[in-house]
């Protein structure tokens, strides 16, 4: 059937015309459905993992995570910072005032809404502090990141700081060894290290971000830039005052039992890819 996904309607008509059932009703099949364990509508996207590093790397950020480097303890005066950027945070000036909910009524947001313009946040997370700094860009590239390290790294505690590891991604603002030297020769006390290759989940500031988009940018009802800027600024601060640290509990030993899995589920597609291929 050229089908990707099945309506309760066209899976109850197909029972009946397989002869599984005489009559069966698609509210009958949603019901089955909800209380099935295998739900085949549902799915998650993934990628495989194509870095030849991806251990090594996954593991030092890790590390860094539980406080350490190089087999050993960081010390009080080392600090770990996540940083990253979101991008294109739009302000959709709604054509009509959104209405506040009522009773058994939600809020109503107009769909229809006039573009105010896009802008970048940067945002550099104490991944043991739960502190955050961030700044508004027109857009990202080196330089919005440098101004991001600027901001940070002229200020207590880190200016006087042993060393300060900033955990990147590789994205085009940040990537390879030419971000790293960039980065060091501004500031002789910073070290660059970066997540494995499409493995930006490792990142911390990513769940930060994961907040700022439900608790501030949804559902992006602003009247210009200036208020979405505003709004980020005074949410940062907010943050700050009661934050905690994000509980992280994926441990390298998570990722050695992780990338065994995925060895032992690879071996197994190669030996049905040579069965089939020899028969």
């Amino acid at each position: 059937m050229p089908l990707a996904r099945w309506s309760c309607p066209e899976l109850a008509r197909e029972a009946v015309r397989r002869d599984i059932a005489g009559f069966v009703s698609a509210s009958t099949v949603r019901r089955w459905l909800t209380e099935d364990a295998i739900k085949p509508w549902q799915h998650r996207s993934w990628i495989f993992i194509t870095d030849p590093g991806f251990r090594l790397k996954a593991a030092r950020v890790l590390d860094l995570y539980a406080r350490t480097w190089q087999d050993r303890t960081l010390g009080e005066d080392e600090y770990v910072i996540s940083a990253d950027e979101k991008t294109s945070i739009q302000a959709r000036c709604r054509c009509h005032p959104t209405l506040a909910p009522g009773q058994a009524r939600a809020m109503r947001v107009n769909h229809t809404y006039g573009r105010g313009g896009a802008l970048a946040y940067l945002a550099a997370y104490d991944v043991h502090a739960a502190r955050v700094s961030g700044r508004t860009e027109p857009r990202t590239g080196i330089d919005p990141f440098i101004h991001l390290v600027v901001q940070v790294m002229t200020q207590e505690p880190y200016a006087s700081a042993k060393r300060v590891f900033w955990i990147v991604d590789n994205g085009s603002s940040h990537r390879g060894q030419k971000a790293a030297d960039l980065l060091s020769a501004a500031f002789p006390n910073a070290v660059l290290v970066h997540t494995p290759v499409h493995a930006s989940w490792l990142n911390q500031v990513e769940i930060y971000f994961s907040v700022v988009q439900r608790k501030v940018v949804s559902p992006n009802d602003f009247t210009d830039l200036a208020q979405v800027g505003d709004r980020l600024r005074a949410f940062e601060d907010r943050h700050n005052a009661t934050a905690q640290p994000f509980r992280w509990k994926f441990t390298t030993s998570d990722l050695d039992d992780l990338l065994a899995r995925l060895d032992q589920h690879t071996a197994g597609r190669r030996e049905e890819s040579s069965a089939a291929s020899t028969a």
